[in-house]
């Protein structure tokens, strides 16, 4: 079961010219500004008091476009959706820097992202 909705992605052709326009022209506070890997670049906003970000990711990046969701058991969620879902991440993706993740789409073709996301 979702946990919650963590972030949301929005395709960026510039990334610098993105964070500048929502942090000082939107009032956002930056988060995240960090190149996880080459061609991965990672830039989160927040607005103060809100749970859920927005990523300002390349829209040619290696990092999927979509929406980020918590859930409790990332291992038996993915066993869920592949029973429903024939575009899901073959495996769970385990990063050092980040929590275990996959990705699949519903099926208009959106794509969605589950991380671990530990009970409070």
């Amino acid at each position: 079961r979702t946990s919650r909705i963590l972030s949301v992605s929005i395709p960026v052709s510039d990334q610098d010219k993105a964070k500048q326009y929502y942090c000082d022209v939107l009032g956002f506070d930056l988060l995240i500004d960090a190149v996880l890997w080459p061609g991965a670049r990672l830039i989160e906003v927040g607005l103060p008091g809100s749970d859920i970000a927005l990523l300002l990711l390349d829209n040619n990046g290696e990092i999927p476009i979509g929406v980020r969701m918590g859930v409790v058991d990332v291992d038996a969620a993915h066993r869920i959706v592949r029973q429903h879902d024939s575009t899901v991440r073959e495996e769970v993706l385990r990063l050092d820097f980040a929590p275990p993740m996959f990705e699949f789409t519903d099926p208009d073709g959106n794509v969605l992202v589950y991380l671990q996301d530990p009970p409070a």
